[in-house]
């Protein structure tokens, strides 16, 4: 990697730009959320037209994150994350002129094209900012915590415009924060570049596009279409047939854009399947909770954000707690508290009810929010274990790719298990359908806690070794971040 000039040593600077990034791209999905009801109402849209707009997005960024994260590497990473600036900015001011639900997904999608230059490309700027490992655990704890105010206080702003201005002024907040980021991401952040560049993969990101589409949508339409129609069946049918065929033909690249091998690390595998079971349930959670508070509870979207930042606020507390943790003691304790936080709330909203007491259903948004905040900064740690600092954009895309993932899949579960898809309205018994995704999201919860022992093992350590060794291209066994232990 090309080390960073000595005049640029405003290090915590250049964390605060990068977390804009973060702060916009984040809010940008809990003010989405909140204002869906409203967007819904005028748009005369039904529940899967509203899953789309939130899943339109999350799925373009997922499909070329691992693509923005490699191409940072190699023509850099200032330069890639102004260009996902300015596009986020374009693709915001489009989003508040939509007239109709397909041309509102459509110009989601532009955005999320922005969007996908953003976070991951921000981690490598942090990555070779902070080159110390404990400093760099405290400044992804920093990162995380931006999740938290976002969250908290990204309801709050977009339901406070939705009532006052109407829906489509939630996107406008994205351009000033988008703009001063650009002018300061120019004059502070250096230019930093991975030493070997890796080629363009124009079939493996085809086929990762084809995989990611195929299944969503069949979980999506799947209640409308049928779940043995052919048109369903064809579709997961598609999806695995991408899966195998990006196996193969990622195995005979040199440069792949999905690298199978890391996966061979316990601590990667155990990150990326920990990061896409918090996502979704966090993505199932804002969807359901949106319309559960407006649609059943009566609430206003202001008020239905007031009553979600508890939530946002237990992230922003959790997550500088993470940070330290990781950087003291690694990676096990954040992870299984977090999940156990995480699994407990969900297991108190599957006693809720239309009449439910407004204590009760806050407490289990604190407990959600404190879970995801302990769980999401020892994923970036974990993920990037031991890899080669030239690996280092691409590990981090692959890590941010399943989160999107999660969240993509967590808005289609949503609809489906909820079987609210294909109607236009919320239905009388809404909330006793939601038990079933609370139900999912504590197995989500279990799984986590397992994985945060699996990947501290003492077989996690020695195939971090291995990882190193296989992936060292340069000769240097100096790894992008500490080990996850």
């Amino acid at each position: 990697m090309t080390d960073l000039p000595r005049r640029y040593t405003h290090k915590y600077g250049i964390l605060a730009i990068c977390c804009m990034s973060l702060f916009i791209a984040s809010m940008d999905a809990t003010v989405v959320n909140v204002a869906l009801p409203s967007i819904g109402k005028e748009l005369h849209s039904t529940i899967s037209g509203l899953q789309w707009t939130i899943d339109g997005y999350t799925l373009v960024i997922a499909s070329f994150l691992m693509l923005s994260g490699s191409t940072a590497d190699k023509f850099g990473r200032r330069r890639v994350f102004q260009i996902g600036l300015v596009v986020f900015v374009i693709g915001s001011l489009a989003c508040s002129v939509a007239p109709s639900v397909p041309i509102l997904v459509a110009c989601r999608m532009l955005q999320a094209i922005g969007g996908s230059m953003l976070n991951p490309v921000a981690l490598s700027i942090i990555s070779a900012t902070f080159t110390d490992s404990k400093e760099r655990a405290k400044a992804v704890g920093v990162w995380g915590a931006v999740v938290g105010i976002s969250t908290g206080f990204g309801p709050l702003i977009g339901g406070a415009l939705t009532d006052s201005v109407g829906w489509r002024s939630i996107f406008w907040i994205n351009v000033p924060i988008g703009i001063a980021a650009i002018v300061l991401t120019f004059a502070f952040v250096p230019e930093s570049k991975a030493g070997r560049a890796r080629k363009f993969d124009p079939v493996g990101q085809v086929l990762v596009i084809v995989l990611l589409a195929s299944v969503v949508t069949g979980l999506i339409e799947g209640p409308r279409f049928g779940w043995a129609s052919p048109l369903t069946i064809g579709l997961f049918v598609v999806g695995a047939a991408a899966l195998t065929a990006l196996n193969r033909y990622e195995a005979t690249r040199d440069d792949p854009l999905l690298d199978f091998r890391f996966f061979k690390s316990i601590p990667f595998s155990s990150a990326v399947v920990t990061a896409v079971c918090a996502f979704a349930a966090q993505g199932a959670f804002l969807f359901l909770t949106a319309l559960y508070l407006q649609e059943v509870r009566g609430y206003s979207p202001f008020v239905a954000g007031l009553h979600t930042l508890p939530l946002g606020l237990a992230q922003l507390v959790a997550a500088p707690i993470a940070g330290r943790l990781v950087s003291s003691s690694g990676t096990r304790r954040p992870l299984a508290v977090g999940a156990a936080a995480l699994g407990v709330g969900a297991a108190m909203l599957i006693a809720t009810t239309a009449t439910t007491a407004e204590w009760f259903f806050i407490l289990a948004y604190i407990l959600t929010g404190a879970g995801l905040g302990l769980i999401n900064p020892p994923l970036t740690n974990t993920a990037v274990s031991g890899m080669p600092r030239s690996r280092s954009g691409a590990a981090a895309g692959i890590a941010s790719t399943s989160r999107q993932t999660g969240v993509s899949l967590g808005v289609a579960l949503a609809g489906t298990l909820t079987g609210v898809s294909g109607a236009s309205h919320v239905a009388a018994g809404f909330t006793s359908a939601t038990h079933l995704m609370w139900i999912v999201m504590v197995g989500f919860a279990a799984v986590i806690f397992v994985l945060a022992f699996v990947a501290n093992s003492e077989a996690a350590k020695r195939s971090v070794d291995r990882i190193r060794d296989l992936l060292s291209d340069d000769g240097s066994k100096q790894p992008a971040t500490a080990q996850a232990g």
